[in-house]
């Protein structure tokens, strides 16, 4: 019988499609074993905390963290390496202080956050009004708060997924407005942060052009209870800032240059600014180190077919990086295979998300098979927000993924003093590196396509 030549070349691919299948598991689970024992990961995340430190946007050592980042990918033998330059606005933090001067006179450990206003020369001395819910804040009229510095002692949840902290994190982001709306001269919130320590953690928030501090827990628990015993309590705060309209910041990025396809990228990173308190260790060394060491150890094998991009973000605490990669690579979107962002700290991956158009590729089922080693779970759910450095080109088109990390820990040092190197179990580092390699080395070796197809008619 003679077959005709278009479906002999179909039999000849499936016939193949299982070996090549195979091929990418046997791979995978390669690349995923290796990675449970390297310290590519560590490395990078001791020589960024321990040769940087924090890097806020804005700051001397921002400039350090661009040159030490474009080092790193040279002497990792990354290709392509690119300094994408931009501008966005940056606040930097002056002397604060805070205290209780009556009628129990005692200090407060506080610290600004972003966007705040200085306050004038001298500080200002205000009465507290305590309110034990933000919405109790929003629920006061317009001049109610006049003269006074409003206090909001909510505290954040700890949950697995962290997701409390976008519900509880708009008292930050947006609190200081709103007390200015109702009058008020200060803001003060119980930090964001799910830890019992006196070292309060900061974040960005909404200019409201009054000054805004966060209070360690033990601190906001402390004007609760003078405000309880009936007597007028008077706060003075001291804080300087300043800010930047337009500071210099940049986006790095370097490749794994794929063999056959380099013009097809998957693009992974993580955000190479901080916060000011600590060294910047889980937010997000962390992650920069986990997405450069993946890329490098899914590699390892032999060339990928795909290009491999890791970017290390330069503006994501204070905000701007997302949209200026995004504007810097809006034509080269269509040929994004993927993207995907490490900014949860060092806690394991507990479960992954991919976009439906490609789960039940053989690739994704090849890195499946990794995962039940690393206590993994593949969640039914669509990835939902993939991160604040890939919004831009999500935006634009570009499938996402979301690697969800036990976050149950990581709200104890968010934007705090703690946030240090120390806080890392390198074991757990690892084994996100592990997930991350395995997925690196399926879609690059693999034809998979995450974008939906449009309904055949």
């Amino acid at each position: 019988m003679r077959i005709l030549p278009q479906l002999a070349f179909a039999a000849a691919i499936l016939a193949a499609f299982p070996a090549l299948a195979q091929d990418l598991a046997a791979g995978a689970a390669a690349v995923r074993d290796k990675a449970l024992t390297d310290t590519l990961a560590w490395d990078i995340t001791e020589s960024l905390t321990s040769e940087v430190g924090a890097r806020m946007v804005g700051s001397p050592a921002m400039e350090r963290a661009r040159d030490w980042g474009v080092a790193k990918f040279k002497e990792l033998g990354f290709e392509n390496i690119k300094v994408e330059a931009f501008t966005t606005p940056a606040w930097s933090r002056g002397a604060e202080s805070a205290e209780v001067v009556g009628p129990w006179p005692q200090k407060l450990a506080i610290i600004g956050l972003g966007n705040s206003a200085p306050t004038p020369a001298g500080g200002i001395t205000a009465p507290i009004v305590v309110f034990k819910t933000y919405q109790a804040m929003l629920d006061q009229p317009p001049g109610a708060l006049t003269g006074k510095i409003a206090v909001v002692t909510q505290a954040m949840g700890r949950t697995q997924d962290g997701s409390s902290y976008g519900a509880v994190g708009v008292q930050r982001r947006a609190g200081a407005a709103e007390a200015a709306k109702r009058g008020a001269v200060g803001y003060l919130i119980r930090s964001i942060s799910t830890d019992d320590t006196r070292l309060p953690h900061t974040g960005g928030g909404a200019a409201g052009g009054i000054p805004a501090a966060a209070l360690s827990p033990p601190d906001a628990e402390l004007l609760e209870h003078l405000a309880a015993r009936g007597k007028p309590v008077s706060v003075k705060l001291e804080m300087a800032s300043s800010s930047n309209p337009a500071a210099p910041a940049w986006n790095i990025s370097g490749e794994i240059r794929g063999k056959e396809k380099p013009d097809e990228v998957i693009v992974i990173g993580g955000h190479l600014d901080s916060w000011d308190p600590g060294t910047g260790a889980i937010d997000d060394a962390a992650g920069i180190a986990i997405t450069t060491a993946a890329a490098k150890l899914a590699a390892q094998p032999g060339k990928p077919r795909r290009t491999i991009r890791v970017v290390m973000w330069g503006s994501e605490e204070q905000g701007g990086s997302s949209g200026a990669f995004a504007a810097a690579h809006k034509e080269a979107v269509g040929k994004m295979i993927v993207a995907g962002e490490s900014d949860g700290g060092a806690g394991r991956i507990w479960s992954v998300s991919v976009p439906a158009a490609g789960a039940g590729h053989p690739a994704m089922k090849a890195f499946y098979g990794t995962l039940p080693k690393l206590k993994v779970a593949v969640s039914r759910a669509a990835p939902a927000s993939g991160g604040a450095d890939i919004a831009g080109i999500i935006g634009l088109g570009v499938p996402f993924v979301d690697f969800n990390q036990d976050m149950s820990r990581y709200f104890d040092l968010h934007h705090s003093a703690d946030d240090t190197l120390d806080k890392i179990d390198p074991d757990e580092l690892s084994q996100n590196v592990a997930v991350w390699a395995a997925f690196l080395y399926t879609v690059a070796n693999s034809d998979i396509d995450f974008r939906a197809k449009p309904a055949q008619p």
